[in-house]
């Protein structure tokens, strides 16, 4: 009961539990062994009389005789007895906070129609959320949070995204697309291999530092693996070659005027060059994606082929 209990709560109050329960056992057992002493008893007498008087039973068949022996009682009580006091108050709040969270659950419901899950609580995930609902997606999020934290148009898994029960809660089978980040690359890394083994075919995006796990990653069919620090290294390399590049990229991924759209290429465009493509097509046309990989078609002019993609900047619909 008391493992289910401290699982409940977040890895803060796990901590504040495992610090308050080392004190209290501590405390116990020295208490124990200088009552003991004083008293000229076995130990196990002593430890005996420590539990009693910490849980405050105090069934009075051993006490202590001597002033010695009652500073050691005043001792226990001012230390031990707060300190579990502490303890059951972290569980009991646990408990009661479990609760709360079943009934508002009854509220929020598992997505009805497509949806994208992101698994694990990287600090750019709150943003990235919040521009995910204000294009009007779905989002399943998977991460060992506070519920208070997170956009309340979120339907949010609270649980560890290494663990494959939680991973599988998130139904990952009937996601369109799933986001990978984690305090690591190493449990980016667990993920994305419990992930592919659950759903092969999702489109995934993770989010690492290592080349190494980006090359391991891509070994598991992940589509992209992105460092968001070498994003920006390369966003500002480019903004002191042109001083307003950031100022385009920076409108271009952060306007509530357009929306970035992948688009297959219909049969009028199969055939033809990328430029012709852009002459004629309402909106900007980015570049195009073949086989995954995606070309501005700079210093080129790509045919699109059966099965491309065109990435396309649309006004966004009122």
């Amino acid at each position: 009961m008391i493992t289910f209990l401290i699982r409940v709560l977040g890895s803060g109050h796990r901590k504040h539990i495992t610090v308050l329960l080392a004190a209290a056992v501590a405390c116990l057992l020295a208490g124990a062994a200088a009552f003991a002493a004083t008293q000229g008893i076995p130990f196990t007498t002593g430890l005996y009389w420590t539990i009693t008087t910490a849980t405050t039973v105090g069934y009075g068949d051993v006490t202590p005789h001597n002033p010695a022996g009652r500073l050691v009682a005043a001792l226990v009580m001012l230390t031990t007895i707060p300190l579990l006091a502490s303890v059951f108050a972290l569980l009991t709040g646990a408990a009661a906070a479990a609760g709360i969270r079943r009934i508002l659950a009854m509220t929020h419901h598992f997505p009805d129609g497509p949806y994208r899950v992101v698994f694990g609580m990287d600090h750019s995930v709150p943003s990235i959320i919040d521009e995910l609902i204000a294009a009007g997606e779905r989002v399943v999020l998977v991460a060992d949070t506070d519920p208070g934290s997170i956009n309340g148009a979120v339907h949010l898994i609270v649980g560890d995204p290494t663990n494959p029960s939680v991973i599988a809660s998130a139904h990952p089978e009937g996601a369109t697309q799933a986001l990978i980040t984690g305090s690591g690359d190493g449990d980016v890394l667990v993920t994305a291999v419990l992930l592919r083994k659950r759903a092969p075919g999702l489109p995934v995006v993770a989010l690492v530092s290592s080349p190494s796990v980006r090359e391991a990653l891509h070994e598991l069919g992940v589509e992209r693996a992105i460092s968001a620090s070498q994003l920006i290294a390369h966003t500002l390399a480019k903004s002191l070659e042109a001083p307003h590049a950031a100022d385009m990229l920076a409108q271009l991924v952060d306007s509530n005027q357009h929306t970035l759209t992948e688009v297959g290429a219909d049969s009028a465009a199969v055939g033809r060059p990328l430029s012709a493509i852009r002459d004629e097509r309402a909106g900007l046309v980015l570049g195009l994606i073949h086989d995954g990989a995606f070309s501005l078609g700079i210093g080129e002019d790509p045919v699109v082929a059966a099965g491309d993609s065109l990435l396309l900047a649309e006004p966004r619909p009122r």
